[in-house]
């Protein structure tokens, strides 16, 4: 694992506590975090004003629920999400291979029905 000064010493910003706490936190982060999951002191304004910052630099990527909300996570190498429509949870999804000729992709989001979820059905 990187540690802050590696994930950005090609970046064009100072790292600033709350930088620092954001990535922090999504360097130790199992799964993709959306506002709500992250236990910082820092204003909602702050903290999307970072995280869009982050994304201008290639760092972190973000994408949209069913809830909703967005989650983000740092970009580490390209894979697909599963986000459950019942118990709304997201996983990160390894085993995909989708390849479109021509086509570089970084990332899928899947939706649909969870493992734990169908069992329940």
């Amino acid at each position: 694992m990187k540690n802050i000064e590696e994930l950005t010493k090609n970046s064009s910003f100072r790292i600033t506590k709350a930088r620092n706490d954001i990535l922090n936190t999504l360097m130790n982060a199992y799964r993709p975090m959306c506002y709500d999951d992250f236990d910082l002191s820092m204003d909602k304004a702050t903290f999307y004003r970072n995280i869009a910052k982050f994304e201008e630099e290639g760092l972190v990527w973000k994408f949209e629920s069913e809830d909703k909300k967005w989650y983000f996570e740092l970009i580490k190498q390209p894979h697909a999400h599963f986000l459950c429509k019942a118990c709304k949870k997201i996983e990160c999804v390894k085993q995909v291979n989708i390849k479109l000729s021509g086509y570089l992709i970084e990332s899928v989001v899947l939706k649909g029905i969870c493992n734990d979820c169908s069992k329940q059905k």
